[in-house]
């Protein structure tokens, strides 16, 4: 079932994430890990080459699509994170997409998480499509 989403309303839920200190990169990604709202903070030198940059949009986008075939069993994913050496990469599925959000590596990654979940003004039902 795919659900339509606004893109101007996800733009700006795009930028009220980028406004925390620690948040590098907010953006709202189909399926195939293209980008559809949202983008690095201004001034943002970015770690990667436009090509890396695709390839772990890309990436993300198809772990999320396979965490869903284990939801009957487990329950549907919240959000997941990945903490690296330099950065933080979260992704909380949103229906058919995906919201990547990188951060500094310092980050609480639960608070981090529950702050964004505010920003975004949805339930837990409306994340995952109930």
């Amino acid at each position: 079932m795919t659900h339509e989403i606004k893109l101007n309303e996800y733009e700006q839920k795009c930028q009220k994430i980028l406004e925390e200190d620690e948040i590098r990169f907010a953006g709202l990604l189909d399926e195939f890990g293209n980008l559809l709202a949202g983008g690095y903070k201004q001034k943002m030198t970015p770690r990667l080459t436009e090509e890396q940059y695709k390839s772990v949009c890309n990436e993300l986008a198809s772990r999320v699509a396979k965490r869903k075939k284990f939801d009957d069993e487990l329950g549907h994913v919240k959000y997941s994170a990945s903490r690296r050496e330099h950065v933080v990469i979260m992704s909380f599925p949103i229906y058919e997409k995906v919201l990547m959000v990188v951060s500094e590596s310092n980050v609480n990654i639960d608070k981090l998480a529950y702050r964004i979940i505010a920003k975004l003004g949805r339930q837990w039902g409306e994340f995952i499509g109930e």
